[in-house]
C-alpha cells in the first residue's frame, strides 16, 4: 500500500514521504495511529494544504521531547529480581517494568515509548532506548539484580556474575589446598603417614601393592583343620 507519512518513521521516511508498505502494517499501526494517510489524489491535496502546519506542529512536539530526553536520558532504574546461581532470571524485565521505573522516578513515560527487542531475562546492567518522539531516543540503565548490594556494586562497574565466578573457583582452589596433605606428593602417591611399619619391596622401595598386602587381614588362623576321624 501507499502512504504519505504525516510524521517521521524510522527506515521509512520523513513528514511528506510517500512510500509503500505492507497492507497489515499500514492498516494496523500507522493508520489508526494516524502516522499516514493513504496516497491517493484526495490525501495528497489535503497534506499540501496542512504541510506547513504539520511540519510546525511537529518541530513543537521534538522541542518538548528534547528538554524531556534531556533528564531522562542516562537515567537507571533498579529491578529487584529473584535468578538462577547462572544469573538467569525466573521470569524476565519487560517494556511495562521499565515504564513503571522510569514514572517512580517522576519521568513520564508511556510503556509505547519504550523500545526492546526482547525482554531481559538475565541480571546486569541492560541499555533500553525510549523514543520520547520519532526524532527523539534517549537510552537508560535498566539495573536488574538480585538483591541492593549487587544493584550498588554493577552501578559502580562491577561485573556480579564475572566476580560470583572467580568467588568460586577459589575457593575451590581453597578446599583442593585444604585436603592436600603433602604438597610435594605427586598425583596417586600415598604419603608416608599411611605407610605402616615402613612396608617396603625387596628393592627397598614402598609400593601400593604392598601396602595393601600387609595391611589385609590375616586369616589364616580362622581356617578349620579337618576332625579326625
Amino acid at each position: 500500500m501507499d502512504i504519505i507519512l504525516l510524521e517521521r518513521i524510522g527506515n521509512l521516511g520523513s513528514i511528506g514521504d510517500v512510500v509503500t508498505v505492507k497492507d497489515g502494517y499500514a492498516r494496523n499501526f500507522l493508520l489508526p495511529q494516524k502516522k499516514a494517510l493513504r496516497a491517493n489524489a484526495a490525501n495528497k491535496k489535503v497534506f499540501e494544504a496542512n504541510r506547513e502546519r504539520l511540519e510546525k506542529e511537529n518541530a513543537e512536539r521534538r522541542g518538548v521531547a528534547e528538554k524531556a530526553g534531556e533528564k531522562i536520558d542516562g537515567a537507571e532504574i533498579v529491578l529487584i529480581r529473584a535468578s538462577s546461581n547462572a544469573g538467569q532470571l525466573y521470569g524476565s524485565v519487560n517494556v511495562r517494568d521499565i515504564a513503571s521505573g522510569l514514572e517512580a522516578q517522576g519521568h513520564d513515560v508511556d510503556k509505547k515509548q519504550i523500545i526492546m527487542g526482547s525482554p531481559i531475562k538475565s541480571i546486569g546492567m541492560h541499555d533500553v532506548t525510549v523514543a520520547l518522539h520519532p526524532e527523539v531516543h534517549v537510552t537508560v540503565k535498566a539495573n536488574v539484580a538480585r538483591s541492593d548490594d549487587e544493584a550498588e556494586l554493577q552501578s559502580q562497574g562491577v561485573d556480579v556474575l564475572a566476580q560470583m565466578f572467580e568467588d568460586e573457583q577459589k575457593e575451590i582452589e581453597e578446599a583442593a589446598a585444604a585436603n592436600q596433605t603433602d604438597p610435594n606428593l605427586e598425583p596417586g602417591e600415598i604419603p608416608a603417614e599411611l605407610m605402616e611399619d615402613g612396608v617396603s619391596t625387596p628393592g627397598g622401595e614402598t609400593t601400593t601393592e604392598a601396602l595393601i598386602e600387609a595391611t589385609e587381614p590375616d586369616t589364616s588362623s580362622d581356617e578349620v583343620e579337618p576332625k579326625s576321624e
